[in-house]
């Protein structure tokens, strides 16, 4: 005998059905990465099928993992720096890029440090998240040239390691400096750790502009032009969450439990840092990248970028494309 559904039953089946339909997007991402915050914040909200796409997040112990499954295709969307993106381009893979922060980090020294500059770090240690082409610490050598004729890396003691690790030896106190990514170096600030300089304002001290998203989700070339829908779907959802993560303090009470703040000076401080670092919607400075990348051949060269010496054709999503 047949029996026909109706009402919640009905309505059940075929949201469940129009679901099983819905393209899937897999993302992998660093499991202590910030950007689970605003994923998190997409999954809870629905923000991907209002979108129209399903969210898979899987996370990973490093960003060196996650470039592997994207390259080799079992992954749809990594998180990465522009500059990354526009080495990949160089080399002929057409990979594009959707800002998600313009958050950078800094130089910590503890509290009783007397160092009030870069040049003041003569003969210390310095802990640095990363290896030695790291980012911020190119612009970091690059700006202590410039403002003081100091040559940081001769003149200090590099200590290289994953954040984690960074942070930790920088509150047993065991370093002179610490080179941090932005949300261990809230924490260092809130643990009462005083920042000497940040890569911002170094970056923009050598005529960059700290406005120009870093970090961004890096898709393929050939999902925008089969499913330009899904990059625009990605986009507007990580635009949602950020604005619910701007304004609303009841969805940082919700992401507490992951955000691994110890203390609430630390919890107050990733809040602060996440939202200072969310970029203004619209296309992203071209020219500005452009400089970006001409400082970083400068001071990186073919290690960091390869054949990349100016800025590739199509690095950026542009909104509507």
């Amino acid at each position: 005998m047949s029996r026909i559904l109706t009402g919640a039953a009905a309505l059940v089946i075929s949201t469940v059905a129009a679901f099983a339909d819905m393209p899937v997007l897999r993302a992998q991402v660093l499991k202590f990465g910030t950007v689970n915050w605003e994923l998190d914040t997409i999954k809870h909200h629905g923000l991907d099928t209002a979108n129209g796409f399903d969210l898979q997040v899987t996370g990973v112990a490093g960003g060196a993992a996650a470039k592997v499954a994207f390259q080799g295709g079992a992954t749809d969307v990594i998180v990465s720096d522009w500059l990354w993106v526009a080495r990949q381009r160089a080399a002929g893979k057409d990979y594009v890029f959707i800002p998600y922060s313009k958050a950078v980090g800094g130089v910590m020294v503890p509290e009783g440090s007397p160092a009030q500059s870069l040049a003041d770090l003569k003969g210390d240690k310095i802990g640095i998240a990363g290896g030695p082409l790291d980012k911020s610490w190119l612009i970091l050598q690059a700006y202590a040239q410039q403002q003081y004729g100091f040559d940081l890396a001769a003149e200090t003691e590099q200590v290289f390691g994953a954040p984690p690790l960074i942070f930790k030896t920088a509150l047993q106190g065991d370093l002179g400096g610490a080179i941090n990514f932005w949300h261990f170096m809230a924490k260092m600030g809130a643990s009462g750790m005083r920042q000497l300089v940040s890569v911002g304002d170094a970056a923009e001290a050598l005529g960059l502009d700290s406005e120009t998203p870093l970090l961004g989700y890096v898709v393929t070339g050939e999902m925008l032009a089969e499913h330009p829908e899904l990059v625009a779907g990605l986009s507007a959802a990580s635009r949602s969450a950020k604005d619910m993560l701007a304004g609303n303090d009841a969805e940082w009470d919700r992401l507490r439990g992951r955000m691994n703040a110890k203390t609430d000076a630390q919890f107050e401080a990733l809040k602060a840092g996440f939202r200072a670092g969310i970029p203004a919607e619209g296309p992203v400075d071209e020219e500005a990248a452009a400089r970006m990348l001409a400082l970083m051949v400068e001071l990186g060269g073919e290690d960091l970028l390869g054949a990349a010496t100016e800025l590739p054709e199509g690095v950026f999503v542009k909104p509507g494309s």
